[in-house]
C-alpha cells in the first residue's frame, strides 16, 4: 500500500530544498541527518519547525528534506518554505495561518548578477587619471 506524502520546494538565496512531509510522529531529517546535527544552531533548528508548530501539525508528520546550495541561513529559509508548501498540500485551509505568519512569503532577495566590465555586480575597477 502507498503511503501518503506531501511535496514542497522551498527556494531562498542560492538554496533549494526539496521537502516531503510523510504521516509520522515529528521526526525532522535534512541531508540525512537531524536539524541540530545538520545546522549547528538551535536558532534555525528552531527556524524550520515554526511552520509545523503554527499549524499544530508538528507531531503529524514527518518532514524528510534535501537541500542543496547557499548557507546554512539561506537552507533554513528554504526548508521552512518548503514544509510549509508541503503542509498547503495536506491541508488548503491552513493558508491563512500560514500566510499571516509569514510562512508562505517566498524572501526575494537574490544575489545580483555581474554586469561585464565590473568586478562585481557594482564594484567597478579602480580608476585610474594618468
Amino acid at each position: 500500500m502507498a503511503q501518503v506524502q506531501f511535496y514542497g520546494t522551498g527556494r531562498r538565496k542560492e538554496a533549494v530544498a526539496r521537502v516531503r512531509l510523510i504521516p509520522g510522529e515529528g521526526r525532522i531529517i535534512i541531508n540525512d541527518r537531524t536539524p541540530i546535527e545538520y545546522f549547528g544552531q538551535q536558532v534555525l533548528a528552531d527556524m524550520i519547525r515554526r511552520p509545523l508548530e503554527v499549524a499544530r501539525m508538528a507531531d503529524r508528520f514527518d518532514v524528510v528534506a534535501k537541500v542543496e546550495g547557499g548557507g546554512l541561513s539561506g537552507q533554513a529559509g528554504a526548508v521552512r518554505l518548503g514544509i510549509a508548501r508541503a503542509l498547503l498540500q495536506a491541508d488548503a485551509e491552513l493558508r491563512p495561518v500560514l500566510r499571516r505568519a509569514g510562512f508562505l512569503t517566498r524572501d526575494p532577495r537574490m544575489k545580483e548578477r555581474r554586469k561585464y566590465g565590473l568586478k562585481k555586480a557594482r564594484k567597478a575597477p579602480q580608476f585610474s587619471k594618468r
